[in-house]
């Protein structure tokens, strides 16, 4: 069973989770829409030669659920800053949603994010542009968590292509890693397709891309 620590943003207790305490470089993971923070180490990253953590976003896992709805992807980036601001750093690895998410923080927060990894998994494709509105109708009666608002909501949020790869670009140029975005998904929505374009990202495998973020921060 993990370690969960709370973190206050604003009205909401952010759930950290520590899925393994290590000294070396850290991995913090950020789960797809609806989901939850896996409660023990995932297979896929025991080899990472460090600590390894993963957050609940707001209306998920174990973190608060709000009033009322009002999520965006710039809210759960939020969520990261105020976990990356508690560890210091680290490499993240988004699945679904989080690996948009996992895009934004890298471009705002590039002294902190030591690499992104990015991983298939629930919303990654979101709302695509010029897409007909779309109203949700959740059931406030609903158990959560997952908050039913954050699956109404950010299922359909819209990412215009030109709006992350700003994103992106930010990274490039400030990120002291020399490859700040890897993308390891074969779904290709018209952001992340924009994203793999860009200079400074590759596509990999997910085991190369934890070799490479490991063997990066280890050499400074």
């Amino acid at each position: 069973m993990s370690e969960t620590v709370y973190l206050t943003h604003g009205r909401i207790d952010l759930a950290l989770h520590t899925l393994r305490a290590d000294e070396g470089p850290i991995l913090l993971l950020l789960h797809g829409l609806g989901e939850h923070s896996p409660a023990s180490l995932p297979p896929e990253y025991e080899g990472w030669p460090g600590a390894v953590y993963a957050l609940d976003f707001t209306g998920h896992g174990h973190s608060t659920v709000p009033r009322g709805g009002g999520y965006t992807a710039e809210l759960l980036q939020a969520d990261v800053d105020m976990a990356l601001a508690h560890l210091g750093g680290a490499t993240l690895v988004g699945r679904g949603l989080g690996a948009y998410v996992a895009v934004l923080i890298a471009g705002t927060r590039p002294e902190l994010v030591q690499g992104a990894i990015l991983r298939d998994g629930t919303g990654l494709a979101g709302g695509a542009p010029g897409s007909s509105p779309y109203i949700g109708f959740p059931e406030p009666t609903q158990i959560t968590p997952p908050d039913p608002f954050a699956i109404a909501e950010l299922a359909t949020d819209v990412r215009p292509p030109d709006y992350i790869t700003e994103f992106v670009r930010l990274a490039a140029e400030f990120s002291n890693c020399p490859r700040p975005i890897s993308v390891c998904a074969s779904e290709r929505a018209p952001w992340l397709s924009a994203v793999v374009a860009e200079i400074g990202v590759e596509a990999t495998s997910v085991e190369e891309a934890l070799k490479f973020y490991a063997a990066q921060i280890i050499d400074k």
